[in-house]
């Protein structure tokens, strides 16, 4: 998908701009489905976990689509230049060299945990650099700061690790490596980040 097209039985269709997959993943069921191959994982720019909604957040659903199709009544909320004219501003937001070696160290230690046996790849360099760019447009800077990196790490690096099967079977997530990761990693501390 990064290449702008897909290809179907052979012949090659060009995506749409702006053009973005988002998938859901159940953990439990996975009769009918496959895990998808770390490779195909590494290009999802995030992974969010939903959890349950509240009683208040179901009732609501109830309430909604009770009768109708969810997607019966689903309208566009943002035109596709809003879009487009956000993704160039958002390209153009400072990260400070501290921050791009920040962001950069978090990577790299994926690779260098204990419990990791595939770190996060320069992809997912990238990604928390873009992503980092994103968050700080949203709220209104034009510079990114380090709790933009913090909170996005997770998020953006946890589901591009294979941990040790030991690592798994104990439990532990590429969340809970993160975390620690995050835990441990000396913040660039500047006077102006702009």
């Amino acid at each position: 998908m990064e290449e702008r097209q897909a290809t179907v039985d052979g012949q090659t269709f060009p995506l749409p701009s702006p053009f973005m997959v988002m998938a859901t993943q159940n953990p439990i069921e996975m009769e009918g489905t496959f895990p998808l191959p770390e490779a195909q994982l590494d290009r999802f720019l995030l992974k969010v976990d939903m959890g349950y909604p509240t009683a208040d957040e179901e009732e609501e659903i109830i309430l909604a689509h009770g009768k109708d199709s969810a997607l019966s009544g689903l309208e566009s909320v943002v035109a596709k230049e809003d879009i487009l004219f956000w993704q160039k501003e958002a390209a153009e937001v400072f990260v400070h060299p501290s921050l791009r070696a920040y962001m950069i160290g978090l990577v790299r230690s994926s690779r260098e945990h204990p419990a990791v046996e595939l770190g996060a790849s320069p992809r997912g360099s990238l990604a928390l650099f873009k992503a980092s760019k994103a968050l700080a447009f949203i709220r209104g800077r034009a510079y990114v700061i380090p709790d933009d990196v913090k909170h996005l790490a997770p998020f953006v690096l946890s589901h591009r690790l294979l941990l040790h099967r030991e690592e798994r079977y104990r439990g532990n997530t590429g969340s809970d490596v993160v975390d620690e990761i995050l835990s441990q990693a000396p913040v660039p501390i500047e006077d102006g980040w702009e």
